[in-house]
């Protein structure tokens, strides 16, 4: 039987890409999106023309009855969990610590943390031994700007993804003799859609120069590495967080 890989926020960019590297590699996906249903679509209809299973559902991360109702669904639909990529996640526009209003902070901590602390808890009771799993892997997706700061740029998506590098250390020690395994990964400037999204498209280019290896990376660098770290190459690898970040 294959194994299966959930993916949040997966319709484009690195959840996209990790989808359609998981199905190459022999995982069934399940696949999951907010509002970008046509590119969910388009994920899963790629991997099933490959002969491979993916199934998508439509869900809010920020919404833990939605959280609820999508670990039901897909329960009905496949028999067991073995990996986890905590993926969904959103940014806002550029601004300063003191133009961030509460309403903005309330909505990416619900999705960045909350949802992701709620997924990652429903998929420990379907892998540890404790609940009578058979294991499995978390991968939390994570930013170097964890590590950085993000200042006059978004403060608060960076203090997001630094209470995921925190989750990713404490969850790993409370399962790690449970047969599960929660790693992190800290993506740097990615070319994907997020950067058009927090309303600077070409934001990636401008800060081509600051990076050491002077270029972008791609979505199927890091889907390289999330594969890896979800594979058996990886298994004594738990608690920590891989930089994805071209030397940021």
């Amino acid at each position: 039987m294959a194994k299966c890989v959930l993916i949040t926020g997966g319709s484009a960019g690195i959840g996209a890409a990790v989808a359609r590297m998981a199905a190459a590699e022999g995982y069934d996906v399940a696949l999951t999106y907010r509002s970008g249903k046509a590119g969910a679509m388009a994920v899963a209809t790629e991997i099933q023309a490959s002969g491979k299973r993916c199934e998508i559902y439509q869900f809010d991360v920020a919404d833990p009855a939605q959280i609820d109702a999508l670990f039901t669904a897909f329960d009905n639909d496949f028999n067991q969990l073995d990996a986890l990529v905590n993926n969904a996640g959103i940014v806002d526009v550029a601004a300063r610590v003191d133009e961030i209003d509460h309403a903005r902070l309330r909505r990416i901590f619900d999705v960045n943390v909350i949802g992701a602390f709620l997924v990652a808890g429903h998929a420990v009771r379907r892998m540890s031994t404790k609940y009578g799993g058979n294991g499995g892997v978390i991968v939390n997706m994570s930013s170097i700007a964890a590590t950085l700061g993000a200042g006059n740029q978004y403060v608060d998506y960076a203090a997001t993804k630094g209470a995921i590098d925190t989750m990713t250390i404490g969850l790993a020690q409370e399962v790690a003799n449970e047969g599960v395994r929660v790693v992190g990964i800290r993506p740097g400037i990615i070319d994907t859609e997020i950067h058009a999204k927090g309303g600077e498209p070409d934001r990636g280019a401008k800060l081509e120069s600051w990076i050491p290896m002077k270029r972008m990376g791609t979505a199927d660098e890091v889907a390289q590495a999330t594969l890896w770290l979800i594979s058996d190459k990886a298994s004594y690898v738990t608690g920590s967080t891989l930089n994805v970040s071209g030397g940021r």
